[in-house]
């Protein structure tokens, strides 16, 4: 595909932006509606005009790459970060935007620093953030906490402490949609980078695949083992389903009393659950594991998404002054007015007009202390390793593999 593409950039006149026109390709959803009214207001005042593209999300990620190979790719294009765009940066395809980040006052303080960095690659900013943010953090039922004299956990002691208690009570500790790989990947993620730090899997990020080999990988797996053993998730989680609705019924019907889910577990439950979100809804950061390396502040997820510019675009600089308004005031007031938290500098001030101003502020706070962002590695790793490793992933929570196997099995991922 790589190479396709710059054969097709290689052999074409014509390229992205022909005209006086940037096409812009997002990812179809509901979302859409603030991109289009920030394009709209943008055309009223730009003599190169925006085009915005809605592709259907199921279709996005397929015509994005058949698009980046041929005459007709977009010039501006929605995207992930991480391992979504690193076959358009190995085949130069993509601008870097480190210079304009570093000369240009609006980009270089318009963002969360975390975030910015957490959609870069090999230290260069490809995207410019342009949606909400979406941490992973613990649920928890308030009311369950209550009635049985616990605190939300902040230590791993605290975590084990209250799995015990809930055991004994026959109430399940964690709801875990164990059908779903990446649901259980979480667990995953956050261990690591509490035992080991964010380095650990940034240098599995930017291709050592050896960085698996790390004895926090291992731990962490071990941990995973321990919590499965003890019955954290109870006995059925691999036939639960996070998609179908399972893991958010158990939490909300009190029949499990922790989830961890990215914060999108707020808006699910108040769309089927109402009465459980105002009543016994809560959340709290990760807890710290004894010994660990990590930085307790650091959070894993999906920072936003993000807006990259084709290097084939001749409409490079508009392209630029269109990405510098996702920093303004009010197109961060359009995602809060949609329910979702900008990552933008100040969207702090903006938070009390939030569907829920203390969950908003608590997830900025979140974010905009972290140290780290670490991007959700099913989506920070090429498919050709992130598929793989799910899987391995999956068997792990199954039982069907050891924590050394797993750790064996992702070193082979080449």
């Amino acid at each position: 595909m790589a190479m396709a593409a710059v054969l097709a950039g290689c052999g074409s006149d014509s390229g992205a932006g022909g005209g006086r026109t940037l096409t812009a390709y997002v990812y179809g959803d509901d979302a859409v509606k603030v991109q289009q009214a920030a394009v709209d207001d943008f055309n009223k005042s730009s003599d190169v005009k925006v085009k915005l593209v809605s592709v259907p999300g199921a279709e996005y990620v397929n015509k994005l790459r058949t698009a980046m190979g041929s005459p007709n790719a977009p010039d501006i294009f929605f995207n992930w970060g991480g391992g979504s765009i690193k076959p358009y940066v190995d085949a130069g395809q993509i601008v870097d935007l480190s210079p304009y980040f570093e000369k240009d006052e609006i980009l270089r303080r318009g963002f969360l620093p975390s975030v910015v960095e957490a959609g870069s690659l090999d230290g260069k900013v490809y995207g410019v953030p342009m949606r909400g943010m979406q941490p992973v953090m613990l649920f928890y039922n308030k009311t369950l906490f209550a009635e049985n004299g616990l605190q939300p956990p902040k230590t791993w002691d605290d975590l084990q402490k209250a799995i015990n208690t809930f055991k004994a009570k026959k109430i399940t500790p964690f709801a875990l949609g164990g059908t779903d790989a990446w649901t259980q990947l979480m667990w995953l993620e956050y261990l690591l980078d509490r035992i080991g730090g964010a380095d650990v899997f940034k240098k599995i990020r930017h291709g050592d695949s050896s960085g698996w080999g790390d004895p926090a990988v291992l731990e962490a797996a071990q941990k995973v083992k321990e919590l499965i053993d003890d019955g954290a998730f109870g006995k059925n989680f691999n036939s639960v389903s996070y998609a179908g609705g399972g893991a958010p019924a158990l939490f909300a019907q009190g029949r499990a009393a922790m989830h961890l889910m990215g914060s999108w577990e707020y808006s699910t439950q108040l769309g089927k659950a109402p009465d459980f979100v105002k009543k016994d809804l809560g959340w709290t950061a990760f807890p710290t594991v004894a010994g660990g390396t990590g930085d307790p502040n650091s959070v894993v997820g999906n920072p936003t998404n993000y807006w990259s510019i084709n290097a084939r675009t001749k409409h490079k600089d508009a392209a630029i002054d269109f990405l510098k308004t996702m920093a303004s005031k009010e197109y961060s007031q359009a995602l809060v007015a949609g329910g979702d938290i900008p990552t933008t500098a100040n969207a702090s001030q903006l938070l009390e007009k939030s569907p829920n101003p203390e969950f908003a502020a608590f997830q900025y706070e979140m974010v905009q202390l972290a140290p780290s962002f670490t991007l959700s590695w099913d989506q920070a790793l090429e498919a050709n390793k992130a598929t793989p490793m799910l899987t391995e992933i999956n068997k792990l929570f199954a039982g069907k593999s050891t924590p050394e196997q797993f750790v064996a099995a992702l070193k082979a991922l080449k």
